[in-house]
């Protein structure tokens, strides 16, 4: 797997990825996509991965390994030897059983970063409890915001898992490469998922802490509360997602809804919230008369946040996303490249619509 669109930022750093489910495979693509050399180290009892577990490890080399063998263990210590990075995903405590934990891997190899990835993090009463991403965003207050007024339902495990997790262990590895550049020195990354959902949070922590966020689901301005912030379903059972937040781009939905004069009449306005019933319902009925797409096409040229909610597969081929090459073909399936892009010597001119991604 190459980086995206061709540069490869990362090229020369040496990745030892202890094989895992979800985060620690998903930050590890995102370090080989961006040009480090990563190393899958799987365990004879793992098993090939299957389903959600190929997109994630697809491209980069595996070599199974026995941990719990003393010859295991050296095989391990002397794949670290030339390595930069060990990224492991497994609970606290287990490495270090294995002999393997980060005084003695930093012992022999002190400029390694050892980066940790798990749910509770290596301490705190929930330390050795398991969990998933449901429980970690559900303890980190972020689970709350997700779903309707009656009852918060998970955006499938994107909060935790992947936001709060694979994201901030990248971060922390890139953190601690930089500053061994300083001072020559590796250090412990403590990645734990319930930590970066609750930082994934932090404007709306802000917002109410100076009562601009109500703990009433479904009653804010960024979780559907607001008529102008909120998805319709249309004429065909599709949906439309509208975020026309600014009162410029408000003007442009109720204009390309045609309800301006209508509106005026009855003194429906975005700042009055007395009149977002009558508005919510005035949208919802505009929405029901075309197909989503038909309501997609009449608002692409305007800055009315009017946007179709595509499927997985249909986001695949929709022509901003082939223009800029987001999506390829990859192990069989095809998936979004790495994010993000960089200008530099050897990067790659996008494709161009009308040709091949």
């Amino acid at each position: 797997m190459t980086g995206h669109l061709g540069h490869q930022p990362l090229k020369g750093v040496r990745v030892v990825e202890i094989d895992g489910l979800g985060p620690v495979p998903y930050a590890c693509r995102l370090l080989a996509g961006l040009g480090a050399d990563v190393l899958r180290v799987t365990r004879p009892e793992s098993g090939p991965l299957t389903g959600v577990g190929t997109a994630l490890t697809v491209g980069r080399p595996a070599r199974t390994v026995d941990l719990k063998s003393d010859a295991g263990r050296r095989e391990l210590l002397d794949l670290l030897r030339k390595a930069d990075v060990l990224v492991e995903g497994l609970r606290p405590g287990a490495m270090e059983r294995l002999g393997l934990g980060p005084r003695e891997v930093q012992r022999r190899y002190p400029r390694i970063v050892y980066a940790r990835m798990t749910g509770w993090g290596q301490d705190g009463p929930l330390a050795e409890r398991a969990g998933h991403d449901i429980t970690y965003a559900a303890i980190a207050g972020v689970l709350h915001l997700a779903g309707s007024p009656e009852q918060p339902l998970p955006p499938a495990n994107l909060l935790a898992d992947f936001g709060g997790g694979s994201l901030f262990l990248v971060v922390g590895i890139l953190a601690a490469l930089l500053e061994r550049e300083k001072t020559g020195s590796g250090q412990v990354v403590d990645a734990a998922m319930v930590d970066g959902a609750a930082s994934l949070a932090t404007m709306l922590h802000g917002l109410a802490a100076q009562g601009m966020w109500s703990q009433r689901r479904g009653s804010n301005l960024l979780d559907g509360g607001a008529p102008f912030y909120s998805t319709y379903r249309c004429f065909d059972g599709g949906f439309v997602a509208v975020g026309a937040l600014e009162p410029q781009f408000y003007a442009a939905l109720v204009s390309g809804l045609d309800l301006t004069a209508r509106f005026a009449e009855d003194q429906i306005s975005q700042e009055n919230l007395s009149s977002w019933p009558a508005m919510r319902a005035a949208f919802a009925e505009a929405f029901a008369t075309r197909t989503r797409d038909e309501w997609a096409s009449h608002f692409e040229a305007t800055d009315a946040c009017v946007a179709p909610v595509l499927t997985l597969k249909e986001s695949t081929t929709h022509p901003h996303l082939a223009a800029r090459g987001v999506f390829a073909e990859e192990g069989g399936a095809v998936l979004p490249r790495v994010a993000p892009r960089f200008s530099g010597p050897d990067s790659i001119e996008p494709p161009r619509p009308g040709k091949n991604s």
